[in-house]
């Protein structure tokens, strides 16, 4: 790239993949192993929470939570995650991105134990303090998203970025893996040692008071891994580009990262107040000038992530109620409150283990040789193809569960060989630095909108229209609510042609603040 180029952004896009990348993956992505617990977790607990505080005395079949207590309980965190996404993006960009970053944490671990701690002396009071500790939690999981994204863009060198950006982002995948396997783990554990019947055996003791335990260890434990990775985050250097192109600090950006890559790094002071003078490369988020360079851009990595998650947070939050459907989870009152926990997590376990996690991984392979836009078409245009292949012939999976099992863990493999990757690496590259943050947390809260539609709306639509379950309203049943999840994912395909490619460029280039493109936007006026 010609023009002028500070050398300690031009040190970093060239570096060699070193320890300190491996190190910023893990402290990123450790925050991202503990979003993704924290909020897949809701749904292995949630019947639990139903069976505990809504079966009544003398019932021939375990309780439910009612619609509106389901939908809080499940959605509520999402709600918060939208906010938290909207603010702490914001906030990155004006504090900085490593002042926030410890913030987000903080909230994450306190939330994270208050949620096991709800009080109560009524089941309305318990779940009300629960849904209350959720926002919040899912307030520092939002802020998280953003900064996590930005800081490791920053960090990266432009040759393996986005495989750089992915791993962060694939522990997500571990997340959702682990808090499958500490349910298997938990609920295992007390089952054997408490030995509980199932409710047809013995209704009265079917939920015994110890299964009241789990569910509080299972969200408790989401504060761990996040706690273990606050120190190293409070000890990462303020990234480069923020110091040196936002806050206007050459000699600190270059003394930060002089350490990191172990490098004698001029600071360049007088490069950097050139590059802030240039008037081309002032412009704000509401300006003209985003909307002409950037405005399509941002429509593109937010439809794509919105519709996504609308898909995406449907399958993970309701499978358990899915896999019901078509037999291969038993019906609730044949099993015990915390047997049903654990059929509950095999299943997620499985799937995260066959379909999610693999998916993953091979966006982290492939993005840097592939590129972003051909692997978010790819994906969703499979998602498309096999969610109408387990939608359109749904009675057909009655009887043949398996491969329904299969087809459905093959959506979670390309939704993670695919957009649901792309779509958090992506906006963390095409935006100017110092508006970079806010844009990914505008992408990143879309697509928690799309998250919140899927929760709420798949809840209600997937209600048999004849024999809806005690308190929903009729729906549109599971067969139908599959095949629209499939035109979502065809419009996600659609949309995704607005979504620039930014493979192997800078941050300046991919995000036109390079000398050179100043250069030409100033003989084009």
């Amino acid at each position: 790239m010609g023009g002028e180029q500070l050398q300690v952004l031009t040190a970093l896009d060239v570096a060699k993949t070193q320890l300190y990348h491996f190190k910023a993956i893990v402290i990123a992505g450790m925050g991202f192993f503990t979003d993704a617990y924290d909020l897949f977790i809701i749904g292995i607990v949630s019947k639990l929470l139903g069976r505990i505080y809504y079966t009544k005395p003398g019932a021939t079949k375990p309780g439910t939570l009612p619609p509106g207590v389901s939908a809080s309980v499940t959605g509520v965190a999402l709600v918060g995650t939208l906010l938290g996404q909207l603010f702490f993006g914001w906030l990155g960009d004006k504090m900085g991105r490593k002042k926030v970053y410890g913030i987000t944490l903080v909230l994450m671990v306190l939330c994270s134990l208050a949620s096991g701690l709800s009080f109560g002396s009524t089941p309305k009071g318990v779940l009300t303090t629960l849904c209350f500790f959720r926002f919040w939690l899912g307030f520092g999981v939002g802020g998280d998203y953003p900064l996590s994204a930005t800081i490791m863009s920053e960090y990266a060198n432009k040759k393996t970025r986005g495989a750089f950006i992915a791993a962060v982002f694939a522990m997500q995948g571990i997340g959702i893996l682990f808090s499958g396997v500490v349910c298997l783990i938990v609920s295992a554990a007390f089952d054997h040692r408490y030995n509980e019947p199932s409710f047809q055996t013995n209704a009265a003791a079917s939920t015994a008071p110890q299964s009241d335990y789990l569910w509080r260890i299972v969200l408790m434990l989401g504060a761990i891994p996040a706690a273990l990775t606050y120190y190293w985050r409070m000890k990462m250097p303020e990234t480069a580009r923020y110091t040196a192109l936002v806050a206007k600090n050459a000699k600190q950006a270059a003394e930060d990262m002089g350490k990191v890559l172990h490098a004698d790094i001029q600071a360049e002071e007088e490069i950097v107040q050139r590059i802030s003078q240039k008037q081309s490369n002032n412009f704000g988020l509401f300006s003209r000038e985003f909307v002409r360079r950037h405005g399509l851009h941002l429509f593109g990595t937010t439809s794509t992530w919105f519709l996504l998650d609308i898909a995406f947070y449907s399958q993970n939050l309701f499978q358990k109620d899915v896999l019901s459907d078509i037999g291969w989870i038993p019906k609730a009152e044949t099993m015990s409150a915390i047997g049903e926990v654990y059929r509950i997590a095999k299943a997620q376990t499985l799937i995260a283990l066959c379909g999610t996690v693999p998916g993953y991984w091979f966006t982290v392979a492939f993005i840097d040789s592939v590129g972003r836009f051909a692997i978010q078409l790819m994906g969703f245009f499979f998602m498309t193809v096999f969610m109408f292949a387990i939608g359109i012939p749904y009675s057909h999976w009655r009887s043949h569960n398996i491969g329904f099992v299969v087809m459905y863990g093959l959506t979670f493999f390309f939704a993670n060989f695919g957009p649901n990757a792309t779509t958090f690496v992506v906006p963390a590259e095409i935006f100017p630095a110092r508006l970079r943050s806010t844009c990914h947390g505008i992408s990143a809260a879309a697509g928690k909108a799309g998250a919140i539609i899927g929760a709420f709306g798949f809840l209600y639509a997937a209600q048999d229209p004849h024999t809806p379950s005690a308190g929903y309203p009729p729906g549109i049943g599971v067969k139908k609510s599959l095949i629209i999840l499939g035109v979502i994912n065809a419009l996600g395909m659609i949309c995704t042609f607005a979504v620039p490619e930014a493979k192997g460029k800078s941050l300046e280039e991919a995000s036109k603040e390079s000398a050179d493109d100043q250069v030409h936007d100033a003989a084009q006026v």
